[in-house]
């Protein structure tokens, strides 16, 4: 990966449906090895998908909750179990397993706080947890999907 290839990176994580000679004439290079370098981006795993970013707040989904969760279970098969039933959650739009006091991290996003409560219980009952405690995000201060290429 060179410094066109990072440039191009950076582009397309402003919008990936700019147009191939504007993004070539943007990076320093031929409309067709603009092309090119994105296709061997993506075959080599570097472009894992492009998508459309939804404004969660125009679909009914403006409240953000982050889910602290702490368990006494630390085998692979309960984490298998954990991670399907995360799955089965569309309110859960991350999952981190983590370092420190937490073990596990959701980000949740629903329509307001019954709705979170709600997938509270439905989680609890899905799965054994020790402990469950939730924050609330007042202020969405910076949001980004763009990486630092």
């Amino acid at each position: 990966m060179d410094n066109i290839d990072r440039n191009i990176l950076f582009h397309l994580q402003q919008d990936a449906q700019v147009p191939a000679s504007d993004l070539a004439e943007k990076v320093g290079c031929s409309r067709t090895a603009c092309w090119r370098r994105i296709k061997s981006l993506e075959e080599a795993g570097y472009i894992k998908s492009q998508v459309a970013l939804v404004d969660r707040e125009k679909i009914g989904l403006p409240v953000t909750v982050f889910v602290n969760i702490k368990t006494s279970h630390h085998e692979p098969d309960w984490l298998d179990r954990f991670a399907a039933v995360v799955d089965r959650f569309h309110e859960i739009t991350e999952f981190y397993r983590m370092s420190g006091d937490v073990d596990y991290l959701l980000k949740v996003v629903v329509p307001d706080i019954a709705a979170y409560d709600d997938f509270y219980r439905r989680l609890i009952q899905s799965i054994d947890l020790s402990d469950v405690s939730s924050n609330f995000a007042m202020e969405e201060i910076k949001f980004t999907t763009a990486l630092p290429v």
